[in-house]
């Protein structure tokens, strides 16, 4: 039996959503001035501004984009952008993990539109070269629930006539991204800078805007993802007005998270970090036998949610349910011992491990993690049959 290591991770949270507290993180720093204060106060609304200045800031979001706040997080952002622009051009939608999976069934069944799926098996991608530069595209930048990103943004032409609307909620804060080619970009507190859940924010390039104001889509849109009133793209939105009313404490830790942001070095500093978390797993990977990448291509692997297969023979004998099992002994053991939290894979994912390295993380937590992931999966596998299903 393996023995247990001698040092921990000292922030063993590994959650791919929401993610982990900026380093130093206290309920304290966040400000209480404003908590109770009605929503359309004019202190208010400079507060829900100001985060959008910082995210603007902090992201490198080109001025002639803008910003609003959607309430949902991300899954919100989206819908509001599917539901307010898409029908007027064909649409293409790429589904190489869960959330991908889940928009194309929304366009399908819920906008009964007739989306072309691109799709491909966990751990690859869809073929780019089938991307139609005059249709709607909506895509993952990175798949939180496959590990699998996309290398870059060529296979979008600057050129195209569709709008691509890019849910970056695992990538914004975390990979460079490629405005140019992008007329949408959402995503939400909760991931890159660790805020808390509930808000997303949607980034609108001017063809976004276009399509907002010179088309109204044939469908009744509830309120809390109407981005359009009488005249277009409802402009008081991009000022800090909110569609409802917000968590103002979310607000304040996430104009708090992106205060750390700026003071680390701002977006550079944030892919830096969150690239050598990435690497000092990929390190630990590397000298692994019973552990490799669900993402196929090197060129596609997440620097964030990041995803693991078993690939040990005793493991891999194992039926899904016997897999999905043994992860969660092996999760059960980890936060028994608090060495690490919510390691496990998405519930429709295959059976096996997500640690999310985004720059929240400390790297040093990362390297700590290995010998303990090593050994809960001695552990086990000294487990009886009835434990693994």
């Amino acid at each position: 039996m393996r023995s247990k290591p001698d040092l921990k991770p000292a922030r063993p949270w590994f959650s791919s959503g929401p993610t982990v507290k900026r380093p130093g993180w206290s309920s304290q720093a966040i400000p209480h001035e404003l908590l109770g204060r009605g929503i359309r106060a004019p202190e208010v609304v400079e507060r829900f501004a100001h985060g959008l200045r910082l995210t603007r800031e902090v992201l490198e979001v080109p001025d002639d984009w803008v910003l609003v706040y959607v309430p949902g997080s991300d899954t919100g952002a989206v819908e509001a952008v599917l539901w307010s622009m898409l029908g007027q051009r064909p649409v293409q939608v790429m589904a190489f993990e869960n959330f991908g999976k889940q928009w194309a069934v929304d366009v399908r069944d819920h906008l009964k539109l007739e989306p072309e799926v691109l799709a491909a098996p966990w751990g690859e991608l869809p073929d780019l070269s089938r991307v139609d530069p005059n249709k709607d595209l909506v895509f993952p930048w990175n798949g939180t629930t496959s590990g699998v990103r996309v290398p870059d943004a060529g296979f979008i032409s600057k050129d195209r006539e569709g709008l691509a609307i890019c849910d970056a909620t695992s990538a914004a804060f975390a990979m460079p991204l490629d405005w140019s080619r992008l007329d949408v970009v959402t995503f939400s507190f909760q991931k890159a800078l660790g805020g808390e859940a509930g808000i997303g924010v949607a980034a609108l390039g001017p063809r976004a805007v276009a399509r907002l104001d010179g088309y109204e889509p044939p469908r009744a849109v509830p309120k809390v993802l109407r981005l359009r009133d009488g005249k277009g793209f409802d402009r008081t939105l991009a000022t800090g007005s909110m569609i409802n009313t917000y968590s103002l404490w979310t607000l304040e830790d996430w104009i708090d998270a992106l205060e750390w942001a700026r003071g680390v070095g701002g977006l550079q500093a944030l892919i830096a970090r969150t690239e050598a978390n990435a690497a000092a797993l990929g390190d630990w990977v590397g000298r692994t036998d019973w552990i490799d990448w669900l993402a196929v291509d090197p060129a596609t692997r997440s620097t964030t949610s990041v995803c693991l297969k078993i690939v040990d023979a005793r493991v891999t004998a194992l039926n899904e349910a016997g897999r999905q099992a043994f992860v969660k002994r092996m999760k059960t053991l980890l936060e028994a011992e608090g060495a690490a939290f919510d390691v496990e894979s998405h519930r429709n994912a295959p059976a096996g491990l997500r640690l999310w390295c985004g720059c929240t993380v400390e790297t040093e937590d990362v390297v700590a993690v290995g010998p303990w992931l090593d050994w809960a999966f001695e552990m086990g596998l000294d487990a009886d049959d009835d434990a693994l299903g």
